[in-house]
């Protein structure tokens, strides 16, 4: 049953993602649909990273690691190389740690 199911997901995963260069050309969208779905893509990155954030387990994860988060996002705001927003990241989020912020 397990196995079936893996590979249903897949072959949809697949499907789905082979839809986009199939399609392309095929489907017209409006402007307007244009513009809702990269604000839709954006409001769900922004999630994403804002649940990933600020939770931990049940509860919330801390000062230190949004902090961390929001010193990356500035430095990759001001188009920091990526390596650099990473370890600015990882730098602030241990050390506010090391310093007691938990």
């Amino acid at each position: 049953m397990t196995l079936t199911a893996i590979l249903v997901l897949a072959a949809g995963t697949y499907a789905f993602r082979l839809a986009g260069p199939l399609l392309r050309d095929r489907l017209r969208l409006s402007d307007r649909v244009r513009l809702l779905m990269s604000t839709s893509a954006t409001v769900l990155l922004f999630a994403l990273v804002a649940t990933a954030t600020l939770t931990k387990g049940q509860g919330f994860a801390g000062l230190a690691l949004p902090l961390g988060v929001l010193v990356a996002g500035v430095a990759a705001w001001r188009r920091a190389p990526f390596v650099v927003v990473v370890v600015l990241a990882a730098v602030t989020t241990a050390g506010l740690r090391f310093v007691g912020v938990a």
